[in-house]
């Protein structure tokens, strides 16, 4: 690819993948909020030109001169912190953010548009998930993604622009999200704290974001239109293996709290994507470790 345009550009998908054009010496047009706060997160190049629109001014990205982008990466989603992930309302918006990012994909010059979904479509799954696993999301969150995907993919086809949908499953790595498991657990860790879990028994799929990165950019290259898949590793444990892992890198006598809280109610306990068409169609196959990610995860934390 040679130029590409996306949205959520500070996010830690965002970075992982701008890091991968870099290696690949594609341009990026690196959509972020005005002001933003994780500005410097971005690394620094001239391949990457920043624009700042907030997602309800989308449309203003039209203001770009028209071009030959290989691909427009939907990343942008307002609220996604679990206490608003319930909110019909809050989410709501993000469809029509969604599509308004594809209309501009289209008339800008953009090849394909590739919108970021979530394992939170699929709700309550006990077993392994593919891209045509029955959907059932739980969530506003996961609703709203699942109707931004299907949404868009009618739109995409009506206004001829090629259209792929990613389910992200758990993607882990440098300026993730507080409060996640990893970091959560890494934070208390590095401070010689007890983190405190379930029994964590849970199947758990992890993937380290230069991996997904990768994925993205393959998919940019190679996606099939009008194709889901599935974003992960292929891959699933037991949580407790992660979080004794993560332990045994910092300090393996440090003690943890497995069993210290009850599971929640609608616990999902099997996690697992099936990349078997994410790699047919673009090759892409993981290259980290867990161990491996977790630390250069932690060395960018200390």
């Amino acid at each position: 690819m040679k130029k590409i345009i996306l949205t959520g550009a500070t996010s830690m998908l965002g970075v992982a993948l701008i890091n991968e054009c870099i290696l690949n010496n594609t341009k990026v047009i690196a959509v972020t909020r005005p002001n933003s706060r994780n500005i410097d997160r971005l690394p620094k190049s001239d391949l990457i030109t920043v624009v700042e629109c907030k997602l309800d001014e989308i449309h203003r990205l039209k203001e770009l001169e028209k071009d030959s982008y290989d691909a427009f990466y939907h990343f942008g989603w307002e609220a996604t912190a679990r206490n608003v992930r319930y909110s019909p309302e809050i989410q709501n918006k993000n469809i029509g953010y969604t599509l308004n990012a594809a209309r501009v994909a289209k008339e800008i010059g953009c090849k394909m548009f590739i919108g970021a979904g979530s394992q939170a479509e699929y709700g309550l799954v006990s077993d392994v998930i593919s891209p045509n696993t029955p959907v059932d999301p739980l969530s506003a969150y996961g609703v709203a993604k699942y109707a931004s995907c299907k949404l868009s993919s009618i739109l995409c086809k009506e206004i001829g622009i090629k259209h792929v949908w990613t389910r992200i499953f758990s993607v882990y790595g440098p300026h993730d999200n507080d409060g996640t498991m990893i970091l959560s657990c890494l934070e208390k860790l590095l401070n010689g704290e007890r983190p405190s879990f379930t029994k964590s028994e849970q199947l758990w799929d992890y993937l380290y974001c230069a991996d997904a990165a990768r994925a993205f950019y393959l998919i940019g290259k190679n996606g099939v239109d009008q194709s889901v898949y599935c974003i992960g590793s292929g891959v699933a444990k037991p949580l407790s293996e992660y979080i004794i892992k993560m332990r045994d890198l910092i300090d393996e006598s440090l003690p943890l709290g497995i069993g210290d809280f009850e599971y929640n109610e609608n616990q999902i306990m099997h996690l697992c994507a099936d990349i078997t068409s994410l790699t047919r169609d673009t090759g892409f196959k993981p290259m980290y470790s867990f161990e491996e990610g977790i630390k250069k995860t932690i060395e960018s934390m200390i």
